[in-house]
């Protein structure tokens, strides 16, 4: 069994697996300021060359590098989000979780760790994760 990368995903991919399926066109992955530089060049191995960033998104608490690659088939650009641990966010990174997954384990900020991350955007898409999440509450 492989173990649980320690950069959790932080996103749709997160609510896909703490709630629902749903269509998301990026991915975003939780990582301590120090690793930007090791996974900046796993990313740039793997076709994402297209580098946009640091971006502050909310001084002191949301810093992100993101990178794109174009798809081969259709041109459109695939997008990675690394979204840095700041001060801020310490507690969900601390309470993030290894999930059983296929042969091995993901890392996934935990359920109220997400929560957290998509009320500092609280975007339409985010405020719907949100409900789903906490639905999901609800049933356990």
């Amino acid at each position: 069994m492989r173990r649980a990368s320690p950069t959790p995903s932080a996103g749709g991919l997160a609510v896909a697996i703490h709630a629902r399926p749903r269509a998301t066109v990026d991915i975003d992955l939780l990582l301590l300021a120090e690793d930007v530089d090791r996974v900046r060049s796993l990313a740039n191995g793997r076709g994402y060359r297209i580098e946009l960033g640091p971006l502050v998104v909310r001084k002191d608490i949301v810093e992100i590098h993101h990178f794109s690659k174009p798809d081969p088939e259709t041109g459109d650009l695939l997008s990675l989000d690394l979204l840095l641990v700041t001060p801020a966010l310490q507690a969900i990174w601390r309470g993030r979780e290894g999930i059983a997954w296929e042969s091995g384990t993901l890392s996934v900020v935990s359920r109220a760790g997400l929560i957290a991350l998509k009320r500092l955007r609280s975007s339409g898409q985010d405020l719907d994760d949100i409900l789903a999440l906490e639905a999901r509450d609800d049933e356990a």
